[in-house]
């Protein structure tokens, strides 16, 4: 374990915003890759890892240009799909994490009915339907071998507005099957108002009950999130650092509980905060007691774990014990379960936390 992984915070956490295809393990992609017969520039993990990691700040075009390196191994790969999933849950527990929900595009892990076809892939037969249903099958299998409990949220992404009906209609299809939300994803820094197929499909969420979250803030301007809000009607932002420098919206969403799940690690390496860790957005929203949440975004790329960025708060930032505990009571207070199982995680941890139980909730 890296210094920075140091372990600040030992117990049980919620995790809403990891990327699964940013969450696999080079292990993984390897052995995939041998029994594919697919050739990688790289045959060992440390170097594979080199290749796929960032290594200084740079910028969230360049932290996406990184999944080109090894998606193709994954995806149209139904044994891979399943595997991915699976693990992501074993990961995760290790981690001490109780309740995750992972985010992914099941566009970009198929390679059938998806125009254009993702990581110049030849036509196949997994469809985004299932690549939805082998994840369920990988998540539900971890769940019972390490006792957690995981659920997914399944992207749009900006740049590609035809595929935001397919997702939409996935999320209707396994909404009682694990799937839990609809987000928005991808670069906002070359797509930063929402096409009008993604609206039509946030339309269709909001008239069927699906939970909504949305990529806003990140590297894109405050007026991203308030799009995210005011026509997208996102329960949660997913980043939302730039907030701060609409302070009227920012007053607005403090005052109306908005859930923003953050990822300090991660917003150091795509650029979309300033590289010195004391002058993070995130210092304001503690300060203020927002309503937020700490998570990885993407561990595989950042080479980092979840202890990294608690540690790092911690370290930089002056995060307590206390402010975890009450930042994890939040997350789960924010999270897309039903109400009961929602009661059900509150009270996990607030015992874990040695904490009377608020009968209020």
């Amino acid at each position: 374990m890296m210094a920075s992984d140091k372990v600040v915070f030992d117990k049980p956490k919620v995790e809403l915003h990891v990327h699964l295809d940013g969450a696999i393990r080079v292990q993984t992609i390897l052995d995939v890759a041998k029994r594919r017969g697919i050739k990688l520039p790289a045959d060992t993990v440390e170097e594979m890892t080199q290749i796929i990691i960032l290594q200084e700040p740079s910028t969230l075009t360049n932290f996406l240009e990184k999944f080109a390196a090894y998606m193709h191994v994954i995806a149209g790969d139904r044994e891979a799909i399943k595997r991915i999933a699976y693990e992501f849950v074993e990961d995760k527990a290790k981690e001490g994490v109780i309740y995750v929900e992972l985010r992914y595009s099941p566009h970009f892990l198929a390679n059938a009915n998806v125009d254009p076809l993702p990581w110049n892939q030849s036509e196949g037969n997994v469809t985004p339907d299932d690549v939805v249903r082998l994840v369920n099958e990988g998540l539900m299998e971890g769940e019972k071998a390490f006792r957690i409990k995981a659920r997914s949220i399944l992207c749009c992404m900006r740049h590609m507005p035809r595929w935001s009906k397919d997702v939409v209609e996935l999320c209707k299809k396994y909404r009682s099957d694990g799937v839990v939300a609809i987000d928005l994803a991808g670069d906002e820094s070359l797509n930063c108002e929402a096409n009008p197929e993604h609206k039509k499909a946030y339309e269709e969420a909001i008239r069927c009950g699906i939970h909504r979250t949305v990529h806003a803030g990140e590297v894109g301007p405050a007026s991203v999130v308030r799009e995210a809000v005011d026509v997208l009607k996102a329960e949660r932002i997913g980043h939302g650092y730039s907030t701060v420098e609409d302070q009227a919206l920012y007053r607005t969403l403090l005052d109306n509980n908005m859930h923003f799940e953050m990822c300090p690690v991660s917003s150091k390496l795509t650029g979309a905060c300033d590289p010195d860790f004391t002058k993070h957005p995130i210092i304001t929203f503690m300060k203020d007691k927002a309503n937020y949440s700490l998570n990885t975004d993407d561990p595989l790329i950042f080479n980092s774990t979840l202890h990294m960025d608690y540690s790092t708060v911690h370290k930089h930032m002056g995060f307590t014990e206390e402010e975890f505990k009450r930042l994890n009571i939040c997350s789960a207070q924010s999270c897309f379960l039903p109400e009961e199982e929602k009661k059900e995680l509150l009270q996990s941890l607030r015992e874990a936390y040695g904490m009377i139980q608020d009968t209020a909730f």
